[in-house]
C-alpha cells in the first residue's frame, strides 16, 4: 500500500467535528507508549476515541497510516533550534533531541525502517544537512555523514530501548570467563556502570563530527 505521505488525499468533509486526524494520532501515540506496536489495532484505537472503526477509516486507510503518522508526530517533539555559527553544536542539539524523543517513545526505533518522509522528519533532516553544509560537507561526504549520523542515533536508541532488565547478566557472562574474553573484560564491555549510555552516545557523536569536520 502506498505510504500516506505519497498519496493525494481527497478534501472530504468531516463526518464528526469531534474526530480529527490530530486526535487520532495523539490517541495512537498514547496507546503505543502504553503497550507497543504489536497490540495496536484499529478497533482498540476506535475504542480509545469512543468512535466506530468506520469513523477512523474516514481519516486514515489503515494501521500503517496510523503508524507513519505516529512516528512523524514523535519526530515533531525533537527541538528544532535556530541555526547558530557553530554547526557542530547545532547537530549535537538536534541529534541529542532525536535520541531523547525515541527513548521517550521506545516503540519508535522498531519503525524507523518505514518511509521517513513526513513533514516533521523532513524538516529535521533538512536542519541536519544545512548544518553539515555549513561545516563544509557537500556531495558524497554530505550523504555519507547524514547516513552515518542517522544510523548511529537509531542504533543507539534501539540498543537502549530494547535492553533487557537483566542486562547485567551479559557482563557477568563475560567476566565469568576472563581467559576467553580478556579484551572485553579489560575494556569494560557492556559495563554500564563504567560506560553509561549518555557518555558513549556523546563520545560517539563527537567522533563522527570530528571526522566530518
Amino acid at each position: 500500500m502506498t505510504s500516506i505521505w505519497l498519496r493525494t488525499e481527497p478534501d472530504r468533509p468531516r463526518r464528526s467535528p469531534q474526530l480529527t486526524r490530530e486526535r487520532i494520532v495523539a490517541a495512537a501515540v498514547e496507546l503505543l507508549d502504553g503497550s507497543g506496536v504489536e497490540t495496536l489495532t484499529m478497533r482498540r484505537l476506535a475504542e480509545r476515541l469512543a468512535v466506530t472503526s468506520t469513523a477512523l477509516y474516514w481519516h486514515v486507510r489503515s494501521k500503517d497510516d496510523v503508524l507513519d503518522l505516529a512516528v512523524d508526530e514523535v519526530f515533531g517533539e525533537v527541538p528544532l533550534p535556530g541555526p547558530t555559527a557553530d554547526w557542530a553544536a547545532d547537530v549535537r542539539t538536534l541529534v541529542h533531541g532525536w535520541r531523547a524523543a525515541m527513548l521517550a517513545h521506545p516503540w519508535t526505533p522498531a519503525l524507523i525502517g518505514r518511509p521517513l518522509i513526513g513533514p516533521n522528519v523532513l524538516a529535521r533532516t533538512e536542519f541536519l544537512q544545512a548544518a553539515l553544509v555549513r561545516g563544509g560537507l557537500t556531495g558524497e561526504d554530505l550523504a555519507v555523514t547524514t547516513r552515518l549520523i542517522a544510523n548511529f542515533v537509531i542504533g543507539a536508541a534501539v540498543t537502549e530501548a530494547t535492553r533487557q532488565p537483566d542486562g547485567d547478566g551479559a557482563r557477568l557472562r563475560i567476566t565469568a570467563d576472563p581467559g576467553a574474553y580478556p579484551h572485553l573484560v579489560g575494556s569494560g564491555h557492556l559495563d554500564t556502570s563504567r560506560w553509561p549510555d549518555d557518555l558513549l552516545f556523546t563520545r560517539g557523536l563527537d567522533a563522527i563530527l570530528a571526522a566530518a569536520g
